[in-house]
């Protein structure tokens, strides 16, 4: 290759700093950046205790009817309805003593 067709900045070679800056919404620790926000930015804020980000499986049959019923609660007028608000309230409402031992 000749020398007058090379380029002088390979754009890629910062990729991973693109893509963290730019796609990722975070300027990387080590760059010049990244220090200068950490060094402005104070104190983290405090995370809310009040409560979890948890993840659970379902049976997509299970989550299709939760997605129904979250529907149906919002065309009634519950417009903030959602699927953990419904599965809260389903927790308030449950009786134990009601329910039936499975078989082992």
């Amino acid at each position: 290759m000749k020398e007058d067709k090379l380029m002088a900045h390979d754009p890629l070679s910062d990729a991973d700093a693109i893509l963290s800056e730019q796609y990722y919404g975070r300027v990387p620790a080590e760059s010049p950046r990244g220090r200068q926000a950490r060094a402005t930015a104070g104190p983290k804020p405090e995370r809310p205790t009040h409560y979890k980000v948890i993840c659970i499986s379902m049976y997509t049959k299970d989550i299709e009817e939760l997605d129904a019923k979250v529907a149906e609660l919002k065309k009634r007028g519950w417009t903030k309805a959602s699927k953990s608000q419904l599965i809260r309230i389903a927790l308030q409402h449950i009786d134990l003593d009601t329910l039936v031992t499975p078989r082992q």
